[in-house]
């Protein structure tokens, strides 16, 4: 166990760090686990409130790789503001189902993470009043390692790297992988395993 840099926060707090400060504001990605997705919105000036996926939209316009790993099917007021938006339908905000992802993550342009109890939705990390949002906690670090091993799981379940073994396939919407025997491709060393860092480490150089 080691101490890392990190900011516990809750209620109105997480939305407020979580979806203004700096999923509004990122420059490269953003990858988002939740459990549940439900329509939720965002405000983007004083007493003006906008559909979360307006805000994709924006960031997808500028370049922004965004994806969106869940676990159960999205809301259908959700799924009808995505269908409305033709950037993010044609690849704009990519979107994976696994009905075994129960991480609420957040990641930042790989710099800066959220983790905690809350999901995508109004009551969790979305502008819902104090006096009627979920009771949530969770911590926000940029620690490199908690960065890593938060995409190293995100990145297992997105590729399907746990696909091959998993014993819900029969309950699986969209299995990343077919069925059937053998093991999925690795990349040697850099193969992707839940929950491990995949930061590549230099080697000692030898002392003369």
């Amino acid at each position: 166990m080691r101490p890392i840099d990190a900011e516990l926060l809750s209620g109105s707090a997480l939305y407020q760090e979580v979806v203004l400060r700096k999923l509004a504001h990122a420059r490269e990605s953003v990858w988002m686990a939740t459990a549940n997705v439900k329509a939720m919105y965002v405000e983007r000036s004083k007493g003006a409130f906008v559909p979360l996926l307006e805000v994709l939209d924006g960031l997808a316009a500028r370049g922004v790789a965004l994806r969106l790993l869940h676990a159960e099917l999205p809301s259908r007021p959700f799924r009808a503001a995505f269908d409305a938006r033709s950037r993010l339908v044609k690849g704009g905000l990519e979107l994976k189902v696994c009905p075994r992802v129960h991480f609420k993550a957040v990641v930042v342009d790989g710099a800066w993470v959220y983790l905690g109890s809350a999901n995508l939705t109004g009551a969790g990390l979305g502008a819902k009043g104090d006096d009627v949002r979920n009771f949530e906690l969770g911590f926000v670090t940029e620690d490199f390692d908690t960065i890593d091993r938060t995409t190293a799981l995100f990145d297992a379940v997105w590729s399907g790297a746990e696909c091959r073994g998993c014993r819900l396939r029969a309950v699986c919407p969209d299995p990343i992988l077919p069925s059937g025997g053998g093991q999925a491709k690795t990349r040697g060393r850099d193969a992707v395993r839940l929950g491990k860092s995949r930061r590549l480490r230099r080697p000692r150089e030898d002392s003369t």
